[in-house]
């Protein structure tokens, strides 16, 4: 198959090996391995693929979920997404029901934190522009951070080291959080740390 071809057949930004074997393309391994090098594509990671000439359209966001699934932006980037923090956040970091695992390409680091699959909740899906990915709430946001941390939030000094933008934390639907708190390990005295957080 020439590039040409590939680019009139596919309709989406991205793709990987197997969605070429899905619908029934015939691509080699070299063929992919010569466009990239040519410039025609860009390799986010082993098996997924950019078409260059989206570089500027596409959004990390997107870019994140597609390499790596299933998994919803959460932890450092939505809560300064939602302005929960107010630090600039350059990594993309998200939450799978999958191995813990960390990507590097031309448009940044993508983390990925391993969480249990009965926690794997609490997210929407958003369509920008046709670029589809999975962002967390801003409670479970909030909530999957002091799961991952939960061992370094001890005391409400400890909480003002997160620098938590009050503000918009009192803007939190508290009941959402209480449901899903109660779903989260109790080991990990997450109930404390928001009482914390709140009072």
């Amino acid at each position: 198959m020439k590039y040409i071809e590939l680019r009139e057949k596919l309709k989406t930004n991205i793709f990987s090996s197997q969605d070429l074997k899905i619908i029934g393309l015939k691509v080699y391994p070299y063929q992919l391995s010569k466009w990239v090098k040519s410039g025609y594509l860009i390799k986010l990671r082993n098996g997924v693929y950019l078409f260059s000439d989206k570089k500027e359209e596409v959004i990390k966001e997107s870019i994140a979920f597609s390499i790596y699934q299933p998994s919803y932006v959460s932890l450092e980037w939505a809560l300064s997404e939602y302005g929960l923090i107010p630090e600039m956040v350059y990594s993309i970091t998200s939450v799978s029901s999958r191995t813990t695992r960390r990507y590097k390409n031309e448009f940044g680091v993508f983390i990925y934190r391993h969480i249990k699959k009965d926690l794997f909740f609490g997210y929407n899906k958003v369509d920008k522009d046709g670029q589809v990915y999975l962002l967390a709430e801003p409670e479970k946001a909030l909530l999957d951070y002091l799961y991952f941390n939960y061992h370094r939030i001890k005391s409400r000094e400890d909480v003002e080291e997160l620098r938590l933008n009050q503000f918009n934390i009192e803007k939190l639907d508290r009941a959402k959080i209480k449901r899903y708190v109660k779903l989260m390990p109790k080991k990990y005295n997450i109930e404390k740390i928001i009482e914390l957080i709140f009072n």
